[in-house]
């Protein structure tokens, strides 16, 4: 079955490049600014947009998305007006593909049932939840493939050749391959160690597999988009919310083009990067 996701990589493979897929924090720095930095991004050139969900223990995050979420949640950010904001947007884009990356404690809170359908009503597209592993496939994975959405998996340097399948089992639309062990923009790669991971796992899946953790730059995504089918970015745009910001922390004139110009030099840097179709 064709879906967004499945739909948005072939374009790319058409293309004859990588994905860019763009990371921002629901509701950073408040809700409507952060409405007008998703509905920027498309046009700046993301394929695919990852939203934060909020939380107030993030543990996989780093400092700087650890800080928009905590902005977030300040101004008020919840999993209602996160699903509020996927509506929004999809009155004005129906073809890029959103993916919803948080932690289970609110899905749990909200419902999961509830969750899973208000999310497919809004128009989300996949879900990454960093806090649960396969053993606990029943609690959220299978119902959340059941309802059509795709369920992406993080796959880490220390993802063995045993551990790897069971990893893969029930991944639906991508696999997110975290470049580096620890925390989200703690360090730059190895992309050496990155293209020779890439390769590993693609002999255990046809998925398209994605990169991120440590990628900052345009020349960091021009370097893993030589390996992998999409580069993820996070650390850097939320970090460019930021240093648009008052001093009292709230958006300026300048923070939603501070985002978008910062994507279209990332797009820049993988579209330079051509590969072969598929």
């Amino acid at each position: 079955m064709t879906t967004r996701l499945s739909a948005r990589f072939e374009q790319c493979r058409a293309s004859e490049r990588a994905a860019l897929v763009t990371f921002v924090t629901a509701g950073d720095p408040d809700h409507a600014t952060s409405l007008e930095i998703v509905k920027a991004l498309p046009e700046a050139g993301a394929d695919i947009i990852e939203l934060g969900m909020p939380f107030t223990d993030p543990m996989a995050d780093g400092p700087a998305i650890q800080a928009s979420g905590l902005r977030a949640l300040k101004g008020g950010e919840t999993l209602v007006k996160t699903l509020a904001l996927v509506r929004d947007f999809r009155e004005h884009d129906r073809e890029t593909p959103i993916i919803l990356m948080g932690y289970y404690n609110p899905i749990y809170i909200h419902g999961v049932a509830r969750f899973l359908d208000d999310a497919k009503a809004a128009g989300v597209d996949g879900l990454i939840v960093v806090d649960l592993p396969p053993e606990e496939d029943d609690e959220l994975c299978l119902p959340a493939l059941e309802s059509g959405l795709a369920f992406i998996r993080l796959a880490t340097p220390t993802t063995d050749e045993k551990r790897l399948p069971k990893v893969l089992g029930n991944t639906r639309g991508f696999v997110y391959y975290v470049s580096i062990t620890g925390i989200t923009g703690a360090a730059t790669p190895d992309f050496g160690a990155v293209s020779a991971a890439v390769s590993r796992i693609k002999r255990h899946t046809p998925l398209p597999v994605a990169v991120g953790f440590g990628v900052k730059t345009p020349e960091h995504a021009a370097a893993v988009a030589e390996a992998a089918d999409a580069v993820v970015i996070g650390s850097s745009l939320v970090e460019a919310v930021r240093t648009s910001l008052d001093g009292q922390g709230r958006a300026t004139s300048e923070t939603v083009d501070a985002v978008a110009n910062l994507v279209r030099a990332l797009a820049k840097g993988v579209a330079a990067v051509r590969k072969a179709a598929a």
